[in-house]
């Protein structure tokens, strides 16, 4: 492989409208990050891709990248928590509400969803496919967003296999039976592959 100098590359600047386009391609699940305590609660929906990634096993850890001019990244400075709660492909209507759809802020966006309080404090959704409570570790503030390192403390986990993913600008339901029966009937035979 050869490697070109660096002071022989040409540097371009890469537009968001580029950027974003590339990251359209990826496939990510839909979470609710929640943030705060009580009445002073908040959330915001994310792609799994972007914005939530598991960190560790041991200990178990989560990062999750928030753009500091969000309404969740003070709560979650604030308070040293936050909650992951990731949707079902039933739960559009929770990922819209915390995407903004219809104005609602803060508090108001948990209306129509039953939540429990974690131990931490921070609401978690009840029928998620998981709802993951962390304790803050660690914030490194890079660009216009915050890395959040957090420490899970429980985990809630549902039976549940239908997902909601964002792919492409657009929100699309992933059921485990419904696709396994679908990629069956188009597959390629197995008589005809040698070896298999």
């Amino acid at each position: 492989m050869n490697v070109v100098p660096r002071d022989l590359m040409t540097e371009t600047a890469v537009s968001s409208v580029d950027f974003r386009g590339a990251m359209r391609h990826l496939t990510g699940g839909v979470s609710v990050i929640t943030a705060g305590r009580g009445k002073d609660i908040t959330g915001m929906t994310v792609t799994s891709v972007t914005s939530v990634t598991s960190l560790s096993v041991d200990p178990p850890t989560l990062l999750v990248s928030i753009n500091r001019d969000a309404s969740s990244f003070p709560l979650i400075r604030r308070y040293g928590a936050f909650g992951v709660n990731i949707l079902a492909a039933d739960q559009l209507d929770v990922a819209e509400r915390f995407a903004g759809k219809g104005g609602l802020k803060g508090a108001d966006r948990f209306a129509g969803s039953q939540w429990v309080t974690a131990v931490s404090g921070v609401p978690l959704l009840v029928g998620a496919l998981s709802a993951v409570d962390c304790e803050v570790e660690e914030i490194v503030e890079r660009h216009s967003h915050g890395i959040v390192i957090g420490r899970v403390s429980s985990v809630r986990n549902s039976t549940r296999n239908a997902a909601l993913a964002y792919w492409h600008g657009q929100y699309v339901a992933v059921d485990q039976d419904e696709d396994a029966a679908r990629l069956a009937e188009v597959s390629v035979p197995a008589r005809g592959l040698r070896g298999v």
